[in-house]
């Protein structure tokens, strides 16, 4: 009677414990997701979010493109925003900064990694991925696929009747659909939060997009929401026939020549976390910089349209400008932001203080990763330190001569 009872101990043992590592990875999610912007150290995790989620997978570049080195420059001791004159190296490390590349004239003069950052680490982009997929909507464009003046339900007939009812595409592009959208990171019961749930949780993000109701007439108003690029997301999947994954690993990792593989965490049903789940290395990131600081154009190959980097970085319409927001004082292009100045400056911009950072008057491009724990522990500057960081760009720019 032993025997049996220990096979039978043995068979229950291995069940609980495969029990346990089925879930084990839906736990994690949950309790990454719970620690978000409530002051938690980041940095142990956003480098490895491809353990924790399931994802889908852009291969690395059969042709890498390896940037070359140039001489090193030192950051500048001090920097200045709103009055407060910061200690560069103090700022790097109050904000938990994991990555700083700078690259000028296509070659990196300076790079370093703090925390559990490295060169061949994949760090969360949150809202930097808007700008990847505005990218592969205008190669979309390119090809024939997607025409910007349309309305949006025309691709998506699942968005009909819902805010997106009366979008054009471009709309959606500039974050001015019209639909009503809480992007509070403080608040819990905010839409941006509910649209993570689904990734912690579990659940469809092309079933949330058509969920949400209109607020504003579309193309009048300004109003930043992650929904807006899942909604794109969606839109370049439908219109080429290929996931997300699919059609940028081919038409943009592998023609920029990434050197490491791109995740991107998906939800219950293979979808891509549009807005804000991709992770690559700061190298990489640098790549998409360099593409749009080069009007597109990458080793002798036009991949982008001058007429898209134009559009997508520079304002359209009034209700875009710089200075419409009290809280955020950017304008707005084809998903990237814009600030005030003379100097044709852009980037794509990312919760935790993800930048990529363009400045094409001085052939430059900045990618800082990060994982400030502070940030959206209050609605505001203070604990975001999103023009701050801009600002020490800025003055790491001021280097550089302008042309």
């Amino acid at each position: 009677m032993k025997k049996p009872l220990i096979i039978g101990l043995s068979v229950t043992l291995l069940v609980l414990i495969a029990t346990g590592l089925y879930f084990k990875r839906d736990i994690q999610r949950a309790h990454f997701v719970a620690s978000l912007f409530n002051g938690q150290e980041q940095y142990q995790t956003f480098g490895r979010l491809a353990e924790i989620f399931p994802v889908s997978t852009m291969s690395p570049s059969p042709s890498p493109y390896t940037i070359a080195q140039g001489t090193e420059i030192t950051l500048p001791k001090h920097f200045s925003y709103d009055g407060t004159r910061y200690s560069s190296e103090q700022f790097i490390s109050d904000t938990d900064t994991s990555a700083l590349l700078v690259i000028h004239q296509g070659k990196i003069r300076f790079e370093r990694y703090w925390l559990s950052g490295g060169p061949d680490v994949n760090w969360l982009s949150m809202s930097v991925a808007k700008s990847f997929i505005a990218t592969g909507i205008g190669i979309a464009v390119g090809e024939g696929f997607i025409d910007v003046q349309k309305p949006i339900i025309d691709y998506l007939p699942s968005l009909k009747d819902s805010a997106y009812d009366q979008a054009t595409v471009e709309h959606v592009l500039q974050m001015s659909s019209g639909a009503a959208w809480n992007e509070d990171y403080s608040n819990p019961d905010s839409d941006v939060l509910r649209l993570g749930r689904i990734m912690a949780m579990g659940g469809s993000l092309d079933e949330f997009v058509p969920s949400l109701i209109s607020e504003n007439t579309p193309g009048t108003v300004n109003h930043y929401n992650s929904a807006d690029t899942q909604a794109l997301g969606m839109l370049l999947a439908a219109a080429t026939g290929r996931s997300v994954t699919d059609y940028l690993q081919e038409k943009v990792w592998h023609p920029l020549g990434m050197n490491s593989p791109g995740y991107w965490l998906i939800d219950d049903f293979n979808v891509e976390m549009a807005f804000g789940g991709l992770n690559a290395t700061a190298r990489d990131y640098a790549k998409l910089g360099e593409l749009y600081r080069l009007n597109g154009l990458w080793q002798g190959k036009q991949l982008l349209s001058p007429q898209w980097i134009e559009k997508s970085t520079t304002v359209q319409a009034p209700h875009l400008r710089p200075g419409i927001h009290e809280l955020f004082p950017l304008g707005y292009g084809y998903q990237w932001w814009i600030p005030e100045g003379e100097e044709g400056e852009y980037s794509a911009i990312g919760v935790y203080n993800q930048f990529i950072y363009v400045n094409p008057s001085r052939d430059l491009v900045i990618v800082k990763l990060s994982a400030n724990s502070e940030y959206g522990t209050t609605e505001g500057e203070a604990s975001n330190k999103e023009m701050a960081t801009f600002e020490l760009l800025r003055a790491i720019a001021q280097q550089f001569p302008a042309h």
